[in-house]
């Protein structure tokens, strides 16, 4: 019998409701927004200048033929693409891989490794890829490591918050609030650090900062074992086998696999952003004011923070709401509320292509659609989160919260193939798509509300938990 078989029913969970060290949450939060963060930055730092990096310096004639295996890799898997769009089919890949490789960390987590030996070794092996980002010829072993590393790592640290709470405890919502407050804070401090360190300084330098930053999150996590669920493999070898699977738990995970596509439709307009919204801003939008034109790329700064505004300011109206007796809506309430703004937000876009006739589109329209599509996101996507923490079974905790992020695969997906359409369809309509698109995400979370939330309940594990 190996240590992961011989885990106990919810001994690897931390329930001590009377844990409220850090903002009213337990103290592991704190330390794991922290190393989240961290994490988040040397990731947004990547996505920041790999495209550059590779336009501009890497795949010029006098530097491709520098870097192991890109010849072959350009023949056989892109198509013998060259210059920008080999840059942009290379980041596209890259960025939908690391969408998947969470599912399998998941696996080797829940299977052999353990959540906190999985996290470990992938913050050392994204650690040593944003290193190997410094020596030109390790490019493509780099994005491997970096691929591979998140994977072991995303879902791992993530499914750690879910287990700090007990099933009914409503502060897990607000913990994945602080969760993803602490990765806005690194959307918009990476472009700002490693971003202008690339770009100013060099490359590797840029790369080279989000290593270091990785590495200081890695050392945090290691600072903060004694405040976290324990792991899997640290159980001790006696203890009873646990049944593989629970009552109920085959329903749990179908709905888990229906809630991802309602999740991935409900995200379009935000994912959008970084694709033909940012053409359309840069070709309509009044970005010059007294002679001097903004980056178009700075609506990403706006955004990033805009989000992080509107997530304090959702973390605090509900922590003010329950810490005064009113009313709070469960997970699937949130989301409900959440599509209704993500709905507003791309209907301002709708109205701006609309009225936009001859001239520019003022900002107004677009300012409002990242309020209202932030406040949708500040509801959706934490929340979301916490739930598949909550249903999953137990013992798949780690996979399940893997399978959560083949919604993002999948909206980057449809947004690939969506944000085609925009060269070919009147503006208005192209913009009219996501509005849809957000109201089927709305309609399937009402669903799930009114037929479905018996299956989201998780008080029968509750009572069944050892004391």
């Amino acid at each position: 019998m190996t240590v992961a078989e011989a885990e106990p029913e919810r001994l690897d969970v931390i329930t001590d409701s009377n844990d409220r060290a850090f903002l009213g949450q337990p103290k592991g939060l704190g330390f794991l927004a922290v190393v989240e963060g961290c994490e988040r930055f040397s990731y947004y730092s990547m996505q920041t200048l790999l495209a550059l990096y590779m336009v501009n310096y890497l795949l010029l004639p006098e530097h491709f033929g520098s870097v192991w295996g890109l010849g072959w890799v350009q023949q056989h898997f892109f198509g013998g693409k060259t210059g920008q769009p080999l840059a942009s089919d290379i980041y596209g890949k890259y960025t939908a891989l690391v969408y998947l490789t969470p599912i399998a960390g998941g696996f080797i987590a829940d299977k052999w490794l353990g959540r906190r030996g999985a996290l470990i070794a992938g913050g050392l092996i994204m650690s040593l890829g944003h290193f190997l980002m410094a020596i030109q010829p390790a490019f493509l072993l780099a994005l491997l490591c970096l691929i591979v590393g998140v994977g072991l790592f995303k879902g791992n640290i993530a499914s750690q918050v879910g287990e700090l709470y007990g099933p009914n405890d409503l502060r897990r919502a607000m913990a994945f609030q602080i969760f993803y407050i602490a990765i806005q804070v690194s959307v918009i401090a990476a472009p700002l650090i490693s971003g202008t360190a690339g770009e100013k300084l060099g490359w590797h330098y840029g790369f080279g900062c989000a290593g270091v930053v990785m590495v200081i999150g890695l050392l945090i996590y290691l600072r903060a074992t004694p405040y976290l669920p324990a792991d899997k493999r640290a159980l001790p070898v006696t203890a009873v086998k646990p049944k593989s699977f629970e009552k109920g738990d085959g329903a749990r995970i179908a709905a888990i696999v229906l809630l991802i596509p309602a999740l991935a439709v409900s995200l379009l307009p935000n994912q959008e952003m970084g694709n033909a919204y940012l053409i359309w801003a840069d070709q309509h939008f009044q970005l010059t004011y007294g002679g001097f034109r903004f980056p178009t790329t700075w609506l990403i700064t706006l955004d990033s923070a805009v989000s992080f505004v509107t997530l304090v300011g959702i973390t605090w109206f509900w922590k003010w709401r329950g810490d005064n007796g009113h009313w709070e809506p469960d997970e699937l309430g949130k989301l409900i509320i959440g599509s209704v703004f993500t709905i507003a937000g791309a209907l301002c876009l709708y109205f701006a292509a609309l009225t936009q006739g001859g001239g520019k589109i003022s900002l107004f329209w677009p300012v409002m659609f990242h309020i209202l599509n932030d406040l949708g996101f500040g509801h959706i996507l934490p929340v979301s989160l916490a739930l598949v923490s909550k249903i999953s079974p137990r013992r798949m905790l780690a996979t399940s919260v893997g399978i959560y992020y083949l919604a993002f695969f999948l909206a980057n997906y449809v947004v690939g193939v969506v944000g085609g359409w925009y060269s070919t369809m009147p503006t208005s309509q192209f913009w009219l798509v996501h509005v849809v698109a957000a109201v089927v995400g709305l309609v399937a979370f009402v669903l799930f509300k009114l037929f479905l939330s018996h299956r989201f309940d998780d008080s029968d594990r509750e009572m069944a938990a050892p004391a």
